[in-house]
This record gives C-alpha cells, structure tokens and sequence, in this order.
C-alpha cells in the first residue's frame, strides 16, 4: 500500500503545484496588450512599427503597434474599429492627417492651430488629436540649427508641412517660403503662418522647374517624392541653385537617403533625413499613449538595422 500511498501524495503534490502556479501567472501576466498602431494609404514602406516595437520591448512595455493600411474611404470604418477594440492610440499617416480631424472628439493646441493631426489619443470615451510631425522635426533641426531668424523654404503644404511650418514659426523664423503645386491649399498655409504667428509667409506656385530663392537658409521637401518604392523620384526644381550654405533636410524616412539628400550631400550641404524626425515623432508619441519617456537610441538602431543604414 505505501507505493500506492505515496504515488497519491506526489499527485496530490503536483496538482497543488499547478494551481499554485497558474494562480501566480495569472495575477503577473497579462495576455491582452494595449494596441496602437498607424493608418495609412500605402502603408508598407513605413518602418516606424519596427522602432516603436524595439522601444516597447525594451522597456518590457506589454503592447503592440499594429500598421494597417486604409484606404481614405474606410478611414471612418478603421476609426471605430480601434475605438471598438479598446485601441489606446494610433498614427495617422498620408493621406489622412486632415481627414481624420471631422472624426475626433477634440483637438490639441497645436493640432488646432496647424489642422492636421498625426498623432490618436484615447482619453476615457474621446479621441484627443495631436500632431508631433513638427515637434520632432524640430527637435531634429535644432541639432544642427536653430531656425530663429532664418529664411525657410518648404516643398509641400500637407499635413507634414503644415505642422512643420507652424512650429518653425513658432520657433522664431523670419520668413517661411510655401512652395506648392495647389494654390489654395499653399496661399492657406501661407495665411495661417501670417495671422498666428509673427513670421512672415509668402506663398510661390510650384509651376514648372523651381527656383530656389537665393536668400534661403533652410530647404525642406515635406511632400512624398521620394518615399519607397519611388526611391528615384526627383524634385522638379533647380538643383544648381542649391548652395553648400543651405542646410537641406527631407522628412522621408524609408528611404532616408533620397535623391534630395544625397544630392545635398554632394554639394557640402549640412543634411537632415527623416529618421531623426521618425524617432522623435515616436518618443512624443509613445509619451501620449503610457504617460512615459523611452530610449531613442533603441529606436534609431532599430531603425538603422530595418534600413540597412551602416
């Protein structure tokens, strides 16, 4: 009977065991993590899921970001899905940084001034928009330049370019120069900067080969040429007026050596891709959604491995 008895026990053991087990797995993992993700149209070149994810995983942070590709006609629909499955936030990349505003409950100071947002913020019921485009591009900019007083020329009046020129302003620029194949969406740019800020805008049309103003400090493209898979789309402007003075910079991160740097490059221009702008994008991002600041050299280097970039 002892064998019997014993092999009673070490049963009886093993079970005690597993429910203890379980019980204490249970209370110290959760296995629904928090989801945030980016919507845009395309969405397969955008690398920013690989360095949001490395900061995550980092920072032992139990979420994931999802990239999800929406067409503009079922951006409504991808709205109340995220909200339906408890999503804490998302990206909005092109084409939806302006439409997606009419489908937010509220907006953040500098969201509402620009028109355009980039960043989705779950508070309680609403979703708050925000934009960080130019905040990170800044923060970007800053390290090699500050722009108070400079004569800035930007490439684009989209959502990018929109928030971009808006922080430039606010950040003290002297003149800000909107370049633009659509008239009105320019000329409104240029008529935010100068009723908002005391910068001074001017609004030129994008007809033909542009002429870079001789007088510019900084030059931006804000607009997709460039952006993967069209890696070797060029700026339809003068590159021979582009000066070693001038400090060029493209807001495309994938590929982050576009056309427009490499050739910056080749003249002795000071360059600014778009990965700084990315990851500090993603750190004010990550800040609105956990209430905390994560590592950007863990999300450069996951950036730089995706990329390829040595």
């Amino acid at each position: 009977m002892a064998p019997v008895i014993c092999n009673l026990c070490n049963r009886r053991f093993i079970i005690l065991y597993q429910l203890l087990y379980f019980t204490f797995m249970q209370d110290n993992i959760d296995f629904l993590p928090f989801i945030t993700g980016s919507f845009a149209k395309p969405a397969s070149e955008n690398p920013t899921v690989m360095m949001i994810e490395a900061a995550y995983r980092y920072h032992s942070i139990n979420a994931r970001y999802l990239n999800c590709e929406v067409e503009p006609m079922h951006l409504a629909d991808a709205i109340k899905g995220a909200k339906a499955m408890g999503w804490i936030g998302f990206n909005c990349s092109i084409p939806h940084k302006i439409a997606v505003v009419p489908y937010l409950d509220e907006l953040g100071g500098s969201a509402r001034l620009i028109g355009a947002v980039n960043t989705v913020v779950r508070r309680g019921d609403l979703w708050i928009g925000e934009n960080t485009d130019g905040k990170g591009f800044l923060k970007a900019l800053e390290i090699i330049e500050d722009p108070k007083d400079k004569c800035i020329t930007i490439f684009g009046a989209g959502g990018a370019a929109r928030a971009i020129a808006v922080e430039l302003a606010l950040a003290g620029a002297h003149t800000i120069i909107i370049v633009n194949r659509d008239k009105s969406k320019g000329e409104e740019l240029a008529d935010l900067i100068n009723s908002n800020t005391k910068t001074n805008a001017l609004f030129n049309c994008w007809e033909g080969r542009y002429k870079i103003k001789l007088s510019t400090n900084i030059l931006i493209n804000a607009t997709s040429v460039g952006l993967f898979p069209n890696v070797d789309q060029k700026l339809d402007i003068e590159f021979d007026l582009i000066g070693k003075e001038m400090i060029i910079a493209d807001v495309i991160p994938n590929p982050p050596d576009t056309h427009f740097i490499r050739t910056a490059r080749e003249k002795g221009c000071s360059v600014l891709n778009g990965l700084s702008m990315l990851v500090n994008q993603g750190r004010i991002a990550i800040k609105y959604w956990m209430d905390m600041d994560v590592e950007p050299s863990v999300m450069h280097s996951a950036l730089a491995n995706v990329l390829k970039i040595h």
